[in-house]
């Protein structure tokens, strides 16, 4: 299921039932007030203090289920400090799939030598992205040129078959 379909199935959840949206919100209007009786709200009572924005998105995320998805992109987008800065200028990270992170590099050199350092880097994104959930990570050489072109194309061995 792609990330895309996980994030709707999870609002749907959330807000999609418009009977649990009534009983969600009754239930928060209950919470939001004090009770001291009659059912009427107390100026300055339990749960009527601010919040800082902060807390609020870091709350929301956490309900939504989307710390896993945040951590994850600020993982990719961090890449330079995880690799270190002459790393990240020959390798660049593509994406994570099934708690795997697949990085692409300039050259074999640069993947036989970022496969040494691959305890270094997982420890790393093990103690600042915990929530992301990396397991492995896959280095890439870069990829040899492909006789494929376009949708009709054949199986086969193509062009090379008729040079010598």
């Amino acid at each position: 299921m792609t990330e895309s379909q996980n994030v709707y199935l999870r609002l749907k959840a959330a807000f999609g039932d418009p009977s649990s949206r009534a009983a969600t919100w009754r239930a928060k209007k209950t919470r939001a007030r004090d009770r001291d009786g009659d059912g009427t709200s107390i100026p300055y009572g339990r749960g009527r203090d601010p919040h800082g924005l902060g807390d609020v998105m870091s709350t929301l995320s956490s309900e939504l289920g989307w710390t896993s998805s945040l951590a994850k992109s600020d993982l990719l987008l961090a890449w330079t400090e995880i690799a270190g800065p002459e790393t990240a200028e020959h390798s660049r990270p593509i994406g994570i799939t099934d708690s795997v992170l697949t990085v692409q590099c300039d050259s074999t050199a640069w993947a036989t030598q970022l496969r040494h350092m691959r305890v270094l880097i997982m420890t790393t994104i093990a103690q600042r992205y915990p929530d992301a959930g990396i397991e492995s990570i896959r280095f890439e050489a870069p990829h040899a040129p492909s006789w494929k072109r376009g949708s009709r194309s054949i199986p086969g061995r193509g062009p090379r078959d008729t040079y010598g």
